[in-house]
């Protein structure tokens, strides 16, 4: 028998450094798996696991939709249920064994809302301006500029080590799945992460984090988030005016301009053309808004 605290460590692991998932997904799923556990009968072995059947997995469903999730979240609950119980199979030397069938919620998907790009400069601007110091609103503006101008994640601005210094003219990011990828860096970027590092007053080790937060440590992404949900109150915008639109922006404006689809797929990080192709559709529901407003007979 293997003890619970075991398998998740196991499982942790697999997440961690096999897959190479992002912390917030090795926390998503590595919770999942937890639940999982705790309503089975104790004594759970690989290979018991790796014979769970459907109705394990829609009776797991159904109490988290008793939690109260929706569609959006009960599909990424199932997605870490089945890959649970794959890594399972595979620890019980069962790889090739049938997989549960269990069809997950459907899902509309919705489109990107991008801001402006005098909304996304804006946006920075009143952040900064709101920030309790002027080395953190000299970093909040930084890294709102990375999203914006270079297209980032914000977990992968965060992320990014005081090593990158001093910026070039291009800058190696890895993003998902530990996927790198090169992304050119805007003279504006550049000017504002160079302003950033003059005004840190802690020590930027070459093998630390770039952003500090306010006691030196890791920044958090919910400073950002705050910063930014306090930023669009005060300029009117709407509650889709995230970090995140900040990258949909990035796509969107590019696309606009001309940019491929290829091209684009590269600067964001994207591992397959599908999850790009989303900002044609962007585009298009851009075009149609400008159309319907300025057109005498629409």
């Amino acid at each position: 028998m293997i003890e619970r605290g075991d398998m998740l460590r196991a499982w942790h692991d697999h997440l961690v450094h096999a897959r190479r998932r992002s912390p917030h997904t090795v926390r998503a799923y590595h919770a999942t798996a937890r639940r999982l556990l705790e309503a089975l009968p104790d004594g759970q072995t690989w290979a018991s696991l790796a014979r769970l059947e459907a109705p394990a997995l829609r009776d797991q469903l159904a109490s988290r939709r008793a939690d109260g999730i929706g569609n959006v979240s009960a599909a990424r609950e199932l997605s870490a249920l089945k890959a649970f119980l794959a890594f399972a199979r595979e620890q019980a030397g069962l790889a090739d064994a049938a997989a549960p069938r269990v069809r997950g919620p459907r899902i509309k998907k919705g489109l990107p809302r991008p801001v402006t790009p005098d909304e996304a400069v804006n946006l920075a601007a009143t952040v900064a301006e709101d920030a309790a110091e002027e080395w953190i609103a000299a970093r909040d503006r930084a890294v709102l500029l990375l999203l914006y101008g270079a297209g980032l994640r914000i977990a992968e601005a965060l992320g990014l080590p005081a090593s990158v210094l001093p910026l070039g003219e291009t800058l190696t990011v890895t993003g998902k799945g530990g996927r790198q990828r090169v992304v050119p860096i805007l003279p504006i970027v550049r000017a504002a992460v160079d302003d950033y590092a003059a005004k840190v007053p802690y020590l930027l080790a070459r093998d630390k984090p770039l952003f500090r937060g306010a006691k030196g440590g890791p920044l958090a992404q919910a400073m950002i988030q705050r910063a930014v949900a306090r930023a669009r109150t005060v300029l009117g915008l709407p509650p889709t005016a995230t970090p995140h639109a900040l990258r949909h922006s990035f796509a969107t404006h590019l696309l606009g301009a001309g940019a491929d689809l290829r091209s684009l797929q590269e600067l964001l990080g994207h591992a397959s053309l599908s999850s790009t192709q989303i900002y044609t559709k962007v585009d298009a529901a851009t075009l149609l808004d400008v159309y319907r407003s300025a057109h005498p007979r629409a």
